[in-house]
């Protein structure tokens, strides 16, 4: 299990809602009580997209290219940055501008007396010279999901690209569909366009990642953060891990730690506090089991850890979050 596959497997996207618009110039969507992570995907013709509260700069997606907006920033969806906003929508409540209604239905999900919905999940006009974009709201789970949103910048452009393109096809190609099992194809489709787009901009030029995916291509600290990853309850030692790599200790650790940044027993810690305030949060296990879950031999020693990390105990956690 590698750090990022782990990351999103942990922080899977939740009720992840998944829709298309088919408009002609010009078309604005406001977007407010948006959700921890956006995907935006421009397919055929130009759209732009601009936060409305941190001071980024619009961006223009060219066709194929994926916008991932990290956190949940009011935002606008346009054909142009000048076109003022036609709906604002605020969570799955829509208020119209103007003429919006169909482009409000895009986001709101829910549309009463539209005339142009174009079938399940898709709305405008359809007619020649229309943008055609796609828009997923994700909802991310617990620390996992503060942890993969820290990958990422307020707005992030993944230019187009094979891979990516194939996988915006088959979104596109099923968002339009109402069969058995729709929702689970969509969301399923909506992870792999997720996970493509992450890994594409995380290797792009001038990506700002966390110092361990920059770890993640050295043989020796991608193998041991592997490990770490795959077995987090086990109790490692910096020689064990050494071993693993075929180093010695010292060698090792100044390795680790030149690469991602601090000594693998820290990271480790840190990454067992994300994994025992998730289960607190996610679960009933009592402290102890959770304790037990991610390496702790008794529940008074995760509680110094964890207070140490989070501030509070993993009881006021647990209260707090659920």
């Amino acid at each position: 299990m590698d750090v990022l596959s782990d990351l999103l497997h942990r922080a899977h996207a939740r009720n992840a809602l998944v829709r298309q618009l088919i408009q002609r110039p010009p078309w604005a969507l406001a977007f407010t009580g948006a959700p921890p992570l956006t995907v935006v995907a421009a397919l055929g013709g130009h759209a732009s997209v601009r936060l409305d509260d941190a001071g980024v700069a619009p961006v223009r997606l060219a066709p194929g290219d994926i916008a991932l907006i990290g956190g949940a920033h009011p935002h606008t969806i346009a054909d142009d940055p000048s076109t003022p906003p036609q709906a604002v929508i605020h969570g799955s409540r829509k208020h119209v501008v103007g003429d919006g209604q169909a482009a409000a239905g895009v986001a709101a999900g829910v549309v009463t007396g539209v005339r142009r919905s174009l079938g399940p999940r898709t709305y405008g006009d359809g007619l020649p010279g229309a943008t055609i974009m796609l828009r997923g709201a994700c909802e991310l789970r617990g620390e996992a999901g503060v942890r993969l949103l820290g990958m990422l910048p307020a707005l992030a452009v993944v230019p187009a690209g094979p891979r990516t393109r194939a996988a915006l096809d088959l979104l596109a190609a099923e968002v339009s569909r109402d069969e058995p099992g729709q929702d689970a194809v969509l969301h399923r489709l909506l992870d792999l366009v997720l996970a493509l787009a992450l890994r594409a901009w995380c290797a792009g030029p001038g990506a700002s990642v966390p110092s361990w995916h920059r770890a993640l291509a050295d043989p020796v600290v991608g193998e041991a953060l592997r490990l770490l990853h795959e077995r987090p309850a086990h109790r490692w030692t910096v020689a064990e891990l050494a071993a693993e790599a075929g180093m010695s200790r010292a060698a090792f650790a100044a390795r680790f730690r030149s690469m991602v940044g601090e000594p693998p027993l820290t990271y480790l810690t840190g990454w067992r506090m994300t994994l025992g305030a998730d289960l607190l949060s996610d679960t009933d296990a009592t402290v102890a089991a959770v304790a037990g879950e991610v390496g702790y031999g008794d529940a008074f020693a995760f509680s110094v850890a964890f207070k140490r990390a989070h501030g509070v105990s993993p009881s006021a956690w647990r209260r707090r979050t659920r």
